[in-house]
């Protein structure tokens, strides 16, 4: 049994080519009103742990380096030979013994929850980090010219301030955790006896950071009480989907044997289109997997199954990424925007700019700009009736800045304010649809595109699905195309879309 793995049995494609339990959005049932209150409670976004424990890594790095220079400055001054081997040996020993940090676990949320009783590792770790320095000096025979008295003015300074920061910042993750803001929200998917097992597991760990918002199961009242553990069954699976998008939920446990397949399969069908980890709860679990298969809380065994795209650091990088990209783009076509305002303005009636509402990241309404390219009295801001080519509600200018995708430009700044990304999956318009149906009624798991910020150019894109769509195995196509653009998602990647975008524009076919 140690060769199962269960990312490979349930697979992004084995769920989604799964028959039975294939819902689409628009049967998917209302929410009740007491889990919509439930869930509006958690609007609020949460402080991930793991973000909270990677910005104190770089603030002990940059703490340590400060203390470093200021006692070389106040000690040594900068008029010494030495004056740029200083530097580099502080910033040198301060990336060690951050490094020495993490390898001893010293980041982990129980450490910084309780640092009195980590104290001696962090002191071993410091005189270690300055013990090595002092043996690289000696050996190199430039022990002799360095300060004496800076270097023990250091290893005080810098450990004064370690355990300082720590203690503090202990006092301000147990406020946070007490006010909720800084947990990871979970919901149980699926009740009965197992369920509450799990709860009371969960409960006893120490310093655990999951809040468990309530349970989700399809099973009536008399398979499934309405209460485990203290907490409501507040719907079922269907409902959970919109509860999930009403509320910021990191992550959903099913409490179901691994042994019921199908039923599981049911379940992942439904729940792989959000936004969240999805793990399975191996704690009664007789079947052991691969170590990698697992993650934990506290000593809490749970199976991997699908994990949210683009979270924590990899979302902070995304971010930088599109603030730069976008302020380059705007730059660079200013002068092509100002001139494509000015024709505008010649050319017919009416504003410049056109917004429509389009679906954005976790299915959310978000308002996109673009250069009015059709009509002022014509045009249509649901997208219901899609652009044909020669189509007469366009204008002169319109059907030039449609071929070149000039009409596009304003996104730029959609990406700037944050509701969109520069690469990602082409938001569609609300109301778009193929052959008089929506699009999620088209393609199943459709939804499923934004579980990631959606894009000014994508992948499909790149690959020749843009333009009117015109039959279902376009939009079928597209939804591919994102797909797996979000499955493999990297920056390298977002950077080849990007400069591959003006080589594939040139190619006008499906664009009117």
């Amino acid at each position: 049994m140690n060769e199962i793995d269960p990312a490979r049995r349930f697979s992004a494609e084995a769920v989604r080519k799964f028959e039975p339990g294939a819902e689409h959005a628009a049967s998917a049932p209302q929410l009740g009103e007491v889990a919509r209150q439930i869930a509006t409670q958690f609007r609020r976004d949460s402080l991930s742990p793991v973000m909270v424990s990677g910005i104190l890594r770089l603030v002990e790095g940059a703490l340590l380096t400060v203390v470093g220079l200021a006692l070389y400055v106040a000690y040594v001054g900068l008029h010494t030979h030495l004056a740029w081997h200083y530097p580099i040996m502080v910033v040198c020993a301060s990336l060690l013994a951050v490094l020495l940090l993490e390898v001893t676990d010293c980041y982990q949320l129980s450490a910084l929850m309780r640092p009195a009783g980590h104290v001696g590792r962090i002191v071993v770790v410091w005189s270690s980090t300055l013990a090595l320095l002092a043996l690289t000096g000696f050996l190199l025979k430039i022990s002799e010219e360095f300060s004496r008295l800076w270097f023990g003015a250091w290893y005080v300074g810098g450990l004064v301030s370690l355990l300082t920061l720590r203690f503090l910042t202990a006092r301000l993750l147990r406020r946070w955790a007490r006010n909720g803001r800084m947990e990871r929200r979970a919901v149980i998917v699926g009740g009965g006896k197992g369920a509450e097992t799990l709860i009371r597991s969960l409960e006893q760990q120490p310093d655990n950071d999951i809040r468990i918002c309530g349970i989700f199961d399809d099973r009536d009242d008399r398979r499934s009480p309405p209460m485990v553990a203290g907490y409501p069954k507040l719907g079922t699976i269907g409902e959970l989907v919109e509860f999930a998008r009403i509320a910021h939920i990191d992550m959903l446990i099913v409490s179901l044997p691994i042994t019921a397949e199908s039923r599981v399969l049911a379940m992942l069908k439904k729940l792989w289109v959000l936004p969240v980890d999805i793990r399975l709860s191996a704690h009664a679990n007789q079947l052991h997997f691969r170590p990698r298969s697992y993650s934990y809380v506290g000593s809490v065994p749970l199976l991997d199954i699908f994990d949210k795209p683009i979270s924590n650091w990899d979302s902070v990088a995304k971010r930088i990424f599109d603030i730069v990209f976008s302020l380059l783009g705007i730059i660079i076509f200013s002068p092509v925007m100002i001139a494509t305002a000015i024709a505008i303005k010649l050319d017919s009636r009416g504003p410049v700019f056109f917004k429509q509402k389009r679906h954005g990241f976790n299915n959310e309404e978000i308002e996109v700009y673009k250069f009015r390219s059709m009509y002022a009295d014509k045009a249509d801001p649901t997208a219901r009736n899609a652009v044909t080519k020669n189509d007469p509600r366009v204008t002169r200018v319109g059907r030039f800045i449609r071929k070149t995708s000039i009409d596009e430009l304003p996104q730029f700044f959609n990406a700037l304010i944050g509701n969109l990304s520069l690469v990602g999956p082409r938001p569609h318009a609300v109301s778009a649809q193929s052959h008089n149906k929506l699009y999620h009624e088209v393609v199943d798991g459709y939804f499923a595109r934004h579980r990631v910020k959606p894009g000014v150019t994508g992948w499909a894109q790149i690959n020749g699905w843009r333009g009117e769509i015109d039959t279902d195995e376009k939009i079928k196509m597209r939804t591919e195309y994102d797909l797996h653009y979000i499955e493999n998602w990297s920056l390298w990647f977002d950077l080849k879309i990007l400069f591959l975008t003006p080589i594939r524009l040139l190619n006008t076919e499906n664009a009117y």
